[in-house]
């Protein structure tokens, strides 16, 4: 079999890992040949597209981004008045001519949902979940993940240091889209006393009246974790309105920091090159199965897969009664949803 193997969508953290897993196992164990696609989508309408072999698939485990390149085109976008191709119609003329039996698509939830439309444009396709908002419906968890939690966590620890010596309440953002799971899992790893997310509704009166009550016993600084999918005003930035508005009720010397695309780059964590690696390794086994228009997942600690029609437009959002949020609650963490 020959399979072409893209990544789409924003980089992250291991997917390197997954295409070496992909890669490895469909050579060493299948015998296939393996081709990379250029730029995720944008290759299959630009017919670019380079051979991998074992070696080139080598040394890739640690590296971050991607070695094919990515972008944000969707061939299923409506064209302009100036743009007329009929791109879908393209990339599968494209993949014939590549002379391709299947393909993999490494992404998120944007890719995932055009994995699923290529699927039934009749092409073989298996999607990989990956993305540090960690909001692909279907799985566990996605690779990429507990990257970027490393990353907030310790910028969050080192922010503890700044806010103690001055007195400060600092608003740290970090990214998620429309899904709080990073700032969640980062709040509570780093200590945070408030976490706002989009899931749960919050009142910044709330979240003043608790950061002054800190203060008054005698906590002399607070640290404030938003997600950046929180609803604000057009123009701001979570981190931005958040920080202002604590200002304005409270008086209090506050100082917010948006980590940005940080949190996105470096090389992968060792579990998410652990889950990269099983990711290619079950996509592979997927195709030699001839079970196509599938992505993989994690449940538990268990690899196996789902639909992509049923992935479709789905965001897994946190549960606003989840375990983590439940715990924090009990230890004094304040959502701006609750009495403080």
């Amino acid at each position: 079999m020959r399979i072409g193997i893209l990544t789409a969508g924003g980089d992250c953290p291991g997917i390197n890992a997954a295409i070496r897993g992909v890669g490895k196992t469909a050579i060493i164990e299948h015998g296939m040949e393996v081709i990379g696609i250029s730029s995720g989508f944008l290759g299959l309408i630009n017919h670019e597209f380079v051979e991998l072999d074992e070696n080139q698939l080598s040394g890739i485990l640690t590296l971050g981004g991607t070695i094919l390149g990515t972008s944000r085109e969707n061939p299923f976008k409506k064209n302009s008045p100036f743009n007329v191709i009929d791109k879908p119609k393209l990339i599968r003329k494209h993949y014939r001519e590549m002379g391709l039996d299947a393909l993999v698509c490494i992404g998120g939830n944007g890719t995932q949902r055009i994995a699923s439309n290529l699927s039934e444009e009749g092409l073989n396709v298996v999607g990989i979940p990956k993305t540090i908002d960690n909001d692909v419906w279907g799985t566990d968890i996605t690779f990429g993940f507990d990257s970027a939690l490393l990353i907030t966590t310790d910028a969050i620890d080192r922010l503890h240091t700044t806010a103690n010596s001055h007195k400060r309440i600092m608003v740290i953002e970090v990214m998620g889209h429309h899904a709080g799971w990073l700032a969640l899992y980062s709040g509570v790893a780093g200590g945070g006393d408030v976490i706002l997310i989009p899931e749960i509704e919050f009142d910044l009166n709330t979240v003043a009246r608790c950061l002054k009550k800190r203060v008054v016993n005698k906590k002399p600084y607070s640290i404030v974790v938003v997600a950046e999918g929180i609803p604000i005003p057009k123009g701001e930035t979570a981190a931005g309105f958040v920080s202002k508005t604590i200002r304005d009720l409270t008086g209090l010397e506050t100082r917010e920091t948006i980590l940005g695309y940080i949190q996105r780059g470096g090389s992968p964590s060792p579990m998410d090159r652990i889950l990269a690696t099983r990711f290619g390794a079950h996509a592979v086994e997927l195709i030699a199965e001839k079970k196509f228009g599938e992505m993989v997942c994690l449940k538990g600690d268990t690899v196996s897969s789902v639909l992509l029609k049923e992935v479709g437009d789905k965001l897994k959002l946190v549960p606003k009664n989840h375990s983590i949020v439940e715990i924090a609650r009990r230890m004094g963490v304040c959502f701006g949803s609750e009495s403080c």
